[in-house]
């Protein structure tokens, strides 16, 4: 996991919607489109987050995901590439 995974994870988390990959990059500071668009692919293979195809690319966070952000869930226990 990564810092911009984490931010991802919380501003998912926080808005509790799903939300495009622009509006993601748009609301976190220091975190690039070209990184959300590399790292949503890697966060959703881990089950952290669910994409949809219409609207394309819209995501939100998945309870998973929800149990990483509350602590119940390590790092450590996800696979996860860099």
């Amino acid at each position: 996991m990564t810092k911009s995974d984490d931010a991802i994870l919380e501003l998912l988390g926080d808005a509790g919607i799903a939300i495009p990959p622009t509006a993601i990059a748009f609301n976190i500071e220091n975190v690039s489109r070209p990184t959300v668009d590399r790292r949503l692919p890697k966060l959703e293979a881990a089950g952290l987050v669910k994409r949809y195809d219409d609207p394309k690319g819209y995501t939100e966070i998945t309870e998973k995901g929800r149990k990483y952000l509350s602590g119940d869930l390590k790092a450590s226990d996800l696979e996860i590439g860099a």
